[in-house]
């Protein structure tokens, strides 16, 4: 059950702090669904820390000097240009991991036959994603930071970072965070927003995530509250209005987060396997330039990296043949995604990094992106 931030007349109270160790789970489902639920309600940091409440986001007016785009341009080339453009393929090695592979395939299965969880509602659940890859069709995002006059995407990346923020501190599904972001993205993609209504417009899409996605979501004056007071209720209910008439009511969005539980019980994957494709997938959603994925692809090719990252390239074409995307589409995607990583530590954004630094996620950040070399050997590979 999430839980409300104080009230502004009494003194932030803490919760007894509790057992952040978690031994990995198996491949079952109950040991998944336990992982779900620790991650769910512990932050990344214990006790309990609280959000920070920011006025009008004091630090939106440099935030354009933050990252800038020609940085990462050059630190992209740099990564790229020592890579040979032809290696050779069938190295003794690959040969060998190749038959080990094969060796240690399983027969694609009807993972949704028989399921005892009735919660999983295992017989539709096949229908359920094949629909929501239908909807994609009707939420494709595209280019819109061009025509924002007063914010840039620098803005965007320090508001998602502090939603993350606020989906710790109130304990809320992942889902609902990745609902907001999505809510933000397609609101600006309509309407022209001033800089000093952003927080307003992200805390506001946080409260219709949380109504949508939440058994109790916070109540208006919570958020009010998180945004130091700056906003009246009267603005944050007509930003809500607004941005549900812009939406047309149809906030059913699909979210990558969805895709991400599907393909992991799909290939059976551990909770550490699942939570770093987690880890890889939160960390785009701060970056524009990800903005234009698919849920569904995007999911695809966070959980492909992990893969690569664990060492189980063999469940490579369960990903394939459940996703629905052939490698070889996922490939210049998982390329991004780690170069991403690998740049993460001159990111000065680092509440998601932080997040998954805890043991309660694994510590899913001391797992090292690939070297790009080796990286470049196994998408040639495959």
């Amino acid at each position: 059950m999430p839980l409300p931030l104080p009230s502004r007349s009494s003194k932030p109270e803490t919760k007894k702090s509790r057992s952040s160790k978690i031994v990995p789970s198996g491949n079952n489902g109950q040991s998944e669904k336990r992982g779900e639920n620790y991650q769910e309600k512990i932050s990344s940091s214990s006790p309990r820390r609280l959000c920070k409440k920011r006025s009008a986001f004091e630090d939106l007016t440099n935030a354009s000097q933050s990252q800038p785009a020609q940085l990462k341009k050059e630190a992209n080339k740099e990564f790229v240009k020592d890579v040979p453009k032809k290696i050779k393929g069938n190295t003794p090695a690959l040969g060998l991991a190749k038959s080990n592979e094969v060796n240690m395939m399983t027969p694609l299965e009807d993972i949704d036959r028989n399921h005892g969880d009735p919660f999983f509602n295992s017989i539709y659940a096949k229908d359920i994603f094949s629909y929501m890859k239908e909807r994609e069709e009707k939420f494709i995002l595209k280019e819109y930071m061009n025509k924002q006059t007063d914010i840039s995407s620098c803005m965007r990346a320090i508001l998602v970072d502090w939603l993350v923020e606020v989906q710790m501190t109130f304990e809320m599904s992942h889902e609902t965070l990745y609902l907001a972001v999505k809510l933000v993205d397609h609101y600006l993609m309509e309407v022209i927003c001033k800089r000093d209504k952003l927080q307003l417009l992200g805390s506001t899409a946080f409260l219709i995530a949380a109504k949508f996605e939440e058994p109790c979501p916070p109540c208006v004056d919570d958020f009010l509250y998180i945004c130091d007071d700056i906003y009246q209720r009267h603005e944050m209910l007509s930003m809500e209005i607004s941005i549900l008439q812009t939406l047309k009511f149809d906030i059913n969005i699909p979210i990558a987060y969805h895709f991400l539980r599907r393909y992991a019980r799909c290939l059976h994957a551990s909770m550490k396997t699942l939570t770093l494709s987690r880890f890889i997938c939160e960390m785009t959603l701060q970056e524009y330039d990800y903005v234009q994925e698919r849920a569904s692809k995007l999911a695809a090719g966070s959980f492909l990296l992990a893969l690569y990252m664990m060492k189980l390239r063999y469940w490579v074409p369960a990903l394939e043949y459940y996703s629905g995307y052939k490698t070889s589409d996922l490939h210049p995607l998982v390329k991004q995604l780690n170069i991403l990583l690998t740049l993460r530590p001159s990111n000065k954004l680092k509440t998601v990094y932080s997040k998954y630094s805890h043991q309660v996620f694994f510590e899913a950040t001391k797992i090292p992106p690939l070297d790009m070399l080796k990286l470049e050997e196994i998408l040639n590979y495959c």
